[in-house]
């Protein structure tokens, strides 16, 4: 059979032993004076005479044109035979013309395009890389004529075989090979680099094999392997040759021949055996790949199939596969018919009653959500609907029609018709004229869209306004509205709030909006706690996740700091919902916050948790807002509200309100540098102390609220009413240290670390600051002076009462007074050294930890069960602490002034440690 791979002579031996006769491994980096006689025998490339060439010729019109011949001949004629008779003729007729093609490759030349300038059909000689499988046997019109013919035989058995997908495979296979110039060879190319992966290892040799003399400056392997590498990588050069030389010459379009195979590739990747139309759909996109050109009247045709009532399952699956191509879903970026009829067919689409057909549409549409990458700019050239051409508004207008709630439509096309809607607004940010024509009438559908009925176009409302509302502050003033109708964005973003707002007046609208959205918190009924991702793991599959989120809900916007606070973890506060308030407060001003105001009044007082969620949610985004107006009459009634949260005895929602505070001072901009305006309200409605009747439950509340509040809070950006703040709550908490509930004594410690660390930063920033309001040394100093004293006053009471423990009953349940709250205290500071290297803020507290080394070893095993615990946390979490070179001699000093202590647990303590330490 006729080859068309290139000759390669190999180096020729004689008759010796089989020693000699096997080849040797060389390399290409050898010395010179090493392994020279290996190289010196390259492959030598064979040229073929004419005499060649005309026996190759003489076996392609053999085998390849009388098969042909042969195969319409079967197709026109008749056959008196058995119909098993004539199939076997029909499969051996198809498998001698695709061998043919398979044997002759790239060398027959390929078929010629169509030149609308009227220049010759002989193909150019010019291409884009230089390759070749051989000589060239046979002509362009050889192929032309075959495919001519294995149309015809297409048709015939798209008729009368219809049923046998064993012909049908061959003829796609026998048509790829015509039409797809180049095709076979990086197929060949292809399985030719998988066992090359798989064998390799096996024939390459390592640089040192410790059995010759000598070592290798590379790998070595056998002369054969050198000699079909190369020949692989030629291969696929001609495979590339002319591949890609008429996707970018708009002159250049396929012959009529080439559009009758590729209708019949149509009509076989829509057939239904799943393997015909898997075959036929990898050739027609390799087609289409090529010929950009075909794509459209393809993508028209198949999406008429998907809007069809009528359509089989097996033509929607065949439709769905081709139009989900890469090729295609690129071409619809430059192309708007196609993507006006790529949309409405799929939106079209919902009356297909077969589960696969509606699971191929949903995974088109959800592909092409995650590929979209833009539209036409001649889209949007054309915004009204021509005769042939449907324009960009119309189109919006069409779309948006079906995203309503009020239409017959299911509910999965109404979320991909928002979801469309959202996509094609976003693409059209670059036309400030058409944007802003659609931009108010969208923000508005999607406003209302909060309240749904469906989960799922909630999830897709909170993504498009968080992404289509303006972030900029409302501008509450006549003169500023009236300096803003010079500018078009500025009138842009007043007409977007005046309509926003009316739909916000309307009657029960914000009310009924939280309702929706409280919704969203699902809690779980064993723990509390809420599911991840807006609870859409109860009701959402990975299709519908696909298409409610956007880009930002992969991405953590917020916090900008690390979460490690333990006592106010696991919430489900979702700052995308407090983001949305924010944005309509900053778009309409203070219409919505008084909207907000009558609304929560009773979601502020409700014992359900999600309702208590949103309300947290829409606090934060209010207090956030940093809206003008009438500033004053709002806030008085956000920090009441916000003082009756801190007093309020509940604690189930005390995660979602802590992540309100911290949402409510998070800094401004990309930095987060600059303070929010009611960031000093807060503080100063935090730092208002409580009663003293209140459980201890609240004022451990009231200390995880400052704690998160201070986290957000930039050091080395701090104001002097910021700094002010720190040097309250220190002495507060400096005051408190021996406090009788071991809640309040653990938030205590959390927050003196956050503020310690704080005031740490600062003072590098700027030293000297804080030492008129604090000293130098003053938080430092009532840490750490005495700890050492008390650490082994509590462990000698701790042996003595172990002692009396028989014989004095009025003293076995605890410590007097002074002695219990020693203990207290000492908790206090094993608690802030827990939160210290916990959170990372140990870098800049590595003084005071060290000098509290010693009450850890120290309370290791102690009768304070409670105490013993939190020292041995501490001693974990100081193992792997590092200490650089500055703390490094203090660190040794403390260490070595344990060594000799008396208690014999202090000292095993000690040797732990050290294992560790000297390691690291």
């Amino acid at each position: 059979m006729l080859s068309n791979k290139i000759l390669l002579f190999y180096r020729p031996f004689s008759c010796q032993s089989i020693a000699n006769i096997i080849e040797p491994w060389g390399c290409s980096k050898a010395h010179q004076d090493r392994e020279v006689e290996m190289l010196n025998f390259p492959p030598k490339w064979h040229d073929p005479s004419q005499d060649e060439l005309s026996f190759a010729n003489e076996l392609l019109e053999f085998h390849f044109q009388s098969a042909v011949e042969e195969l319409l001949t079967i197709c026109q004629t008749e056959v008196q035979s058995e119909t098993g008779d004539e199939k076997e003729h029909l499969k051996i007729t198809l498998l001698r013309i695709h061998s043919a093609l398979q044997g002759v490759m790239s060398c027959l030349p390929e078929l010629r395009p169509s030149y609308k300038d009227g220049r010759s059909k002989v193909v150019e000689p010019s291409f884009f890389i230089a390759g070749s499988s051989g000589s060239t046997v046979g002509s362009s019109e050889m192929r032309e004529k075959a495919a001519e013919l294995v149309h015809i035989a297409c048709r015939y058995l798209l008729k009368e075989r219809t049923d046998d997908s064993i012909l049908l495979a061959l003829v796609v296979r026998v048509i790829d090979a015509l039409v797809n110039y180049g095709s076979l060879e990086y197929d060949e190319w292809s399985s030719h680099v998988q066992a090359w992966k798989l064998e390799s290892a096996a024939i390459i040799e390592p640089q040192c094999n410790f059995i010759v003399p000598f070592h290798a400056q590379g790998k070595k392997r056998p002369r054969w392997a050198l000699v079909d590498k190369a020949h692989l990588h030629n291969t696929w050069r001609c495979s590339q040759s002319s591949y890609h030389r008429y996707r970018t010459d708009a002159n250049v379009s396929p012959s009529s021949l080439m559009v009758n195979l590729v209708k019949d590739l149509l009509d076989l990747s829509l057939h239904n055996y799943e393997t015909v139309r898997s075959y036929a759909g990898r050739s027609l996109t390799k087609m289409l790949k090529r010929w950009p050109s075909l794509i459209s009247d393809c993508v028209l045709t198949l999406t008429e199939n998907l809007r069809d009532s009528k359509a089989l399952e097996h033509v929607v699956l065949g439709s769905c596969s081709i139009l989900a191509s890469q090729t295609v879903l690129r071409h619809l970026t430059t192309d708007s018919a196609s993507l006006s009829s790529f949309i409405m067919g799929i939106l079209g689409s919902s009356h297909h009653e077969s589960i696969k057909c509606q699971k191929a549409i949903t995974e088109l549409f959800v592909k092409y959500n995650i590929r979209f990458s833009g539209i036409s700019r001649s889209f949007f050239k054309n915004s009204q609907s021509l005769a042939d051409r449907p324009g960009f508004l119309g189109l919006f207008s069409q779309i948006n029609a079906l995203g309503f709630e009020t239409n017959s439509l299911h509910w999965r096309y109404n979320l991909m018709a928002n979801r469309v809607l959202l996509l094609l607004i976003l693409a059209s940010r670059s036309e400030p004229d058409i944007y802003s024509q659609i931009l108010a009438e969208t923000a508005g559908h999607f406003l209302r869209n909060l309240k749904s009925q469906l989960p799922h176009s909630r999830m897709l409302a909170i993504s498009a306004l968080n992404t289509l509302l303006e972030g900029s502050p409302h501008k509450a003033s006549v003169e500023d509205s009236q300096q803003s109708l010079d500018h078009p964005e500025e009138c842009n973003i007043l007409s977007t709030g005046t309509l926003l707002n009316d739909i916000i007046q309307e009657e029960g609208f914000m009310n009924d909006t939280l309702n929706s959205l409280s919704h969203v918190h699902i809690i779980s009924d064993s723990d509390g706690s809420s599911k991840a991702s807006y609870g859409a793991s109860s009701f959402q599959s990975g299709s519908d996740k696909a298409i409610t989120y956007f880009y930002f809900d992969f991405s953590a916007s917020w916090p900008c700091t690390p979460s490690w606070i333990s006592l106010v973890g696991g919430g489900t506060f979702y700052s995308s919902f407090a983001k949305i308030f924010k944005r309509l407060i900053q778009q309409c001003g203070m219409p919505v916050m008084s909207s907000l105001q009558t609304a929560l009044e009773e979601f502020l007082s409700s014992k359900e948790r999600s309702r208590q969620c949103v309300a947290a949610e829409a606090m934060a985004g209010m207090l956030h807002s940093d809206v003008s107006g009438d500033l004053e009459s709002g806030s008085d009634w956000l920090m009441l509200q916000l003082q009756k949260v801190v007093l309020a005895p509940s604690v189930e929602s005390v995660p979602e309100w802590a992540s309100c505070i911290r949402y409510a001072v998070t800094g401004k901009e990309r930095s987060g540098t600059r303070a929010p305006v009611l960031r000093q309200k807060v503080l100063d409605c935090l730092c208002t102390a409580v009663p003293q009747s209140v459980a201890t439950s609240v004022l451990a509340k009231r200390y995880s609220f400052l704690s998160v509040a201070l986290i957000e809070i930039s050091p080395h950006k701090m104001s002097p009413a910021e700094e002010q703040y720190h040097v309250t709550i220190l002495n507060e908490l400096l005051d408190n240290m021996s406090h009788s509930s071991a809640q309040v004594r653990e938030a205590i410690g959390v927050a003196m670390c956050v503020a310690c660390s704080n005031v740490r930063l600062a003072g590098a920033r700027s030293p000297g600051v804080l030492t008129e309001q604090t000293g130098n040394e003053y938080w430092y100093k009532r840490l750490t002076d005495g700890a050492t004293e008390l650490s082994v006053s509590i462990q000698n009471n701790s042996q003595s009462k172990q002692l009396e423990l028989a014989s004095d009953s009025s003293t076995a349940n605890g410590l007097d007074n002074k002695e219990e709250a020693d203990a207290k205290r000492m908790e206090t500071i094993f608690h802030f050294m827990i939160a210290s290297l916990k959170s990372g803020r140990s870098s800049v507290l590595l003084d005071v930890i060290i000098a509290l080394f010693y009450p850890v070893l120290s309370l290791q095993e102690t009768s304070n069960k409670d105490l013993s615990l939190l020292a041995k946390s501490a001693f974990e979490l100081l193992k792997w602490r590092t200490l650089p070179r500055p703390f490094l001699e203090t660190a040794i000093m403390a260490i070595l002034s344990s060594v000799n202590d008396p208690n014999w647990r202090t000292r095993s303590a000690l040797l732990s440690y050290l294992r560790t330490f000297t390691y690291r």
